[in-house]
């Protein structure tokens, strides 16, 4: 799914209760494709947009009706599918980050292929990948890596994107989670991929491109985590990353999940993460430091984020508290 394939513009469906991360993820990045959402009890998350039928969502042009809500186990509840073969009857296609694919519930596939409606169940990719040669490929590449999972890597990466569309450069957010590709409309759910492949997935999702273009590529895991470390190094390796920013919590004290596992100093990280993307790139480096103090107040922010600064000697933000717009200025124009 690398070229734009999700219709635009979207319907985001709440459905009767459960955590709509990807919906919310989708609505902050991307509000002006949001059309309107769908809620089927008062027990559902408001995220404040119009509510909106399916009769009424055709009506005004929407293209894709967004499953943006997670339920426990990942199954589809019948009153679910009911909505969501309304929906493919009025000519929206569905996109979903479920576990569970759309494509095997019988009823929504057969209503998809007689009215002519896509199922995009992103979780799942459908391509084969080839082993690339990794040599040389034109273009540049950011790539964003962890100290731990759920730092804040695709955040990052999409602030990075937009501030560096804002001053003038050349670049795509390329997407690894279901999130992601659904803000994008393209991108790989890369812990999906047979982990054979996961570095020929990514090189094919930012493949060569011009000499000043930047792809900013969305990262997963942490090489510092044992159950997720080998998705990140495939995507390190299948990058080739030009530069890389590291993404860290300065309030976590362990990995998450593994309670006797510590969170690795930042210096570590550098350390193991440039050795790692210098095997495909031999000029790869820490380009900066993102930190999420979203647990902190105000000045012990601002403090750990000015610390961090002066003993790496690179540029730290908090995307969120800071914004990103001195990096982008510092690394891309100076």
């Amino acid at each position: 799914m690398s070229a734009k394939s999700i219709r635009e513009p979207y319907l985001l469906f709440l459905g009767d209760g459960g955590d709509i991360k990807t919906a919310t993820g989708v609505h902050y990045w991307r509000p002006d494709i949001c059309i309107g959402q769908m809620r089927l009890s008062g027990q559902a998350a408001d995220l404040g947009l119009e509510e909106l039928g399916i009769a009424a969502a055709a009506n005004a042009g929407v293209g894709t009706l967004i499953v943006g809500v997670a339920t426990i186990g990942g199954h589809v509840p019948e009153t679910w599918i009911d909505v969501l073969a309304e929906a493919l009857e009025a000519g929206l296609d569905l996109a979903s980050g479920l576990h569970l694919k759309l494509q095997d519930i019988p009823r929504l596939r057969e209503i998809a292929r007689a009215n002519g409606r896509r199922i995009h169940d992103v979780r799942h990719p459908t391509q084969d990948f080839a082993i690339p040669s990794f040599e040389f490929r034109p273009g540049k590449r950011l790539l964003t890596v962890g100290t731990d999972c759920a730092v804040g890597k695709m955040f990052t990466s999409l602030a990075i994107e937009r501030e560096m569309k804002a001053q003038g450069l050349k670049t795509t957010f390329r997407a690894t989670g279901q999130t992601g590709i659904l803000i994008e409309g393209s991108g790989i759910s890369i812990d999906a991929v047979v982990s054979d492949f996961i570095s020929s997935a990514t090189a094919w999702l930012a493949p060569a491109n011009d000499p000043d273009h930047w792809d900013i590529i969305e990262g997963q895991g942490s090489l510092f985590h044992p159950a997720f470390a080998g998705v990140t190094l495939g995507l390190v390796h299948g990058s080739q990353p030009d530069l890389m920013v590291l993404c860290g919590n300065p309030s976590l004290t362990h990995l998450r999940y593994f309670e006797n596992f510590k969170q690795p100093s930042l210096e570590q990280c550098i350390e193991r993460y440039e050795e790692a993307a210098r095997l495909t790139n031999p000029n790869a480096k820490i380009a900066g430091i993102s930190l999420n103090t979203s647990q902190m107040g105000e000045v012990e922010a601002h403090r750990i984020i000015e610390e961090t600064r002066n003993r790496l000697g690179m540029p730290c933000f908090d995307p969120v508290r800071t914004g990103v717009s001195e990096f982008v200025s510092k690394v891309f124009f100076n």
